[in-house]
């Protein structure tokens, strides 16, 4: 035992460890940034007590309850952080978002970019809005809305006039823009088509967004996230490594790599797990195809009522295979959005032939531990192959209650295998939990929630949307900390709560086991630890 290393000894507590070898216990030392022993009682306590006593820091823990920290397996972490500081468009009516955006016109200086984010518009009698109505509001400002599932952007004449767009302006490649009936643009963007208006915001500096990121952070660890996975561009990963140097980053991070990155990262020789517990490189994100809002996720048969539009599928296995096979050569391995049951059925296609690439180079670890993001809906056929090729299902539980009248709109009686947890689980897919953040909000109790009861936190539907989906507690536990842990490669040094792990846990005022569901979705953390450190503590 190192002396020079300080102990921490949480005690008179529950701590569920998620190791099925001791899974409860009521005492926890800690040695440094690692765990020390996990003990089934408090009696030895005074054995680590006496080492050395100008070192050590007992804390009661006054029957309170530990848990791993959780993870949140998908976020966009600049786009989460810019949230916090942009307009909340997540309104129950078209004129409240409007009400919002002049409120803010009348706040900043005529010229500047009014950001917001969050609407949707099958929540708003009136449906999409167009740039005339921004325009009414802010015509001295260019207005960038984005929708809640990041899939949509609605803008102002301003904006449309600064990115160049008009009635004359082809569709971009996957992306398209909306038209009145006389052929100009209407202010809706769609997929692609964002990026025309996107790419001419005034960006922050990397060190203006490690600022951003830094008070997003905080946040995160006062809901109880320890880790997460984030999915934005690699000027975010500038930043976290700006925070990283300065030891100002908290938070564990796993950094996805974008589509347009490959090629670079094949030159630099990086490979999927490089660099430390705090900051290390993920997979390759893709898009198989769009999103169920603006009803451009890929499907075998069309939406329900539009029998020409089956979606958009950007990738399919072929496609995968060809822009791919190089990378995971390389040691790279991917994360693919595919929300469609056509998406899912193709790139599990493509897995298939990319593992039989795998198994020809004995250089790579085996299997790569590739992940599709989301898959929201699945052809039964497809349910038990994600397990047979070993492919994780990334998946966000708190867009089931929040999609599922959509759900029932557009994709009818298919939504049986929708957001299929259970399916999934007994085929023995390893499930990752996330919440797509700032699509939903990152408080993982809201996540559990919704996974054990397929309901939105006011109770509807009352028996729970499609419930034998449901999972248990434990499992959606799982799902949220040893399952994202496996995902990262951190499967030996986070997740559990056991010697030689890393400290990472949080401390809840209740058991989440002694709770209702509506009482679990309330739990708010009164402390983080996050190696061996308190982040946060209110207790």
């Amino acid at each position: 035992m190192n002396n020079s290393q300080s102990l921490k000894i949480l005690h008179h507590g529950t701590i569920y460890t998620q190791d099925p070898s001791a899974p409860i216990a009521t005492m926890l030392v800690i040695r440094g940034k690692h765990i020390l022993a996990v003990e089934p009682d408090s009696a030895r306590q005074e054995a680590y007590s006496g080492f050395p006593s100008t070192n050590v820091e007992n804390i009661h823990l006054g029957g309170r309850t530990v848990f791993p920290g959780f993870c949140d397996a998908h976020i966009h972490l600049e786009y989460y952080s810019r949230s916090l500081q942009r307009i909340d468009c997540e309104t129950e009516t078209l004129q409240e978002c409007l009400n919002r955006v002049a409120e803010q016109a009348r706040k900043i200086p005529p010229g500047n970019w009014i950001i917001g984010h969050g609407w949707n518009q099958n929540r708003w009698n009136n449906g999409y809005g167009t740039a005339r109505q921004l325009d009414e509001i802010a015509p001295n400002h260019p207005v960038f809305l984005t929708a809640k599932s990041l899939h949509a952007a609605w803008v102002n004449s301003r904006a449309l006039d600064l990115a160049g767009i008009n009635e004359n302006t082809s569709d971009p490649p996957n992306g398209s823009i909306q038209r009145d009936q006389s052929g100009k643009p209407s202010g809706i963007l769609f997929e692609s088509a964002i990026q025309l208006v996107e790419k001419i915001i005034p960006p922050l500096t990397i060190t203006e967004l490690a600022h951003a990121l830094q008070s997003a952070q905080e946040v995160l660890i006062k809901m109880g996230i320890t880790s997460v996975h984030d999915f934005d561009s690699m000027h975010c990963f500038s930043s976290l490594q700006i925070l990283d140097q300065q030891e100002l980053l908290k938070l564990r991070v796993l950094k996805g790599i974008p589509a347009d990155a490959i090629e670079a990262a094949i030159a630099m020789g990086l490979r999927s797990g490089f660099g430390n517990d705090r900051l290390r490189l993920g997979s390759i994100k893709l898009f198989a195809d769009g999103a169920l809002g603006p009803r451009t996720a890929a499907l075998f048969q069309p939406y329900e009522g539009e029998p020409q539009n089956t979606g958009v599928l950007f990738l399919d296995g072929e496609e995968l295979v060809e822009k791919t096979k190089k990378a995971i050569q390389n040691g790279l391995s991917l994360a693919i959005h595919a929300i469609g049951d056509h998406a899912v059925h193709e790139m599990l296609n493509g897995f298939e032939k990319l593992r039989l690439v795998e198994r020809e180079n004995k250089n790579l670890p085996q299997p790569l531990r590739h992940r599709i993001e989301h898959v929201q809906l699945l052809h039964p056929e497809d349910i038990a192959r994600l397990a047979r090729l070993n492919i994780i299902a990334s998946m966000q539980p708190i867009h089931a209650p929040s999609d599922s009248s959509m759900a029932d709109r557009y994709w009818g009686e298919r939504s049986q295998f929708a957001y299929a947890w259970r399916s999934l689980w007994e085929n023995n897919t390893r499930i990752i939990f996330g919440s797509d953040a700032p699509v939903e909000s990152p408080n993982p109790f809201w996540g559990l929630h919704a996974a054990i009861t397929r309901q939105t936190l006011s109770g509807v539907p009352e028996n729970g949307w499609y419930r034998e989906q449901r999972l248990s507690l434990p499992e959606a536990v799982q799902a949220y900390t040893t399952n994202p842990a496996y995902a990262a490669g951190l499967e030996h040094k986070v997740g559990k709560l056991s010697p030689g792990f890393l400290a990472d846990l949080i401390v809840l005022d209740n058991d989440p086991f002694q709770l209702t569901a509506k009482q679990i979705s309330t739990l708010k953390p009164c402390a983080t630890m996050i190696a061996g450190e308190w982040v946060w503590r209110n207790f």
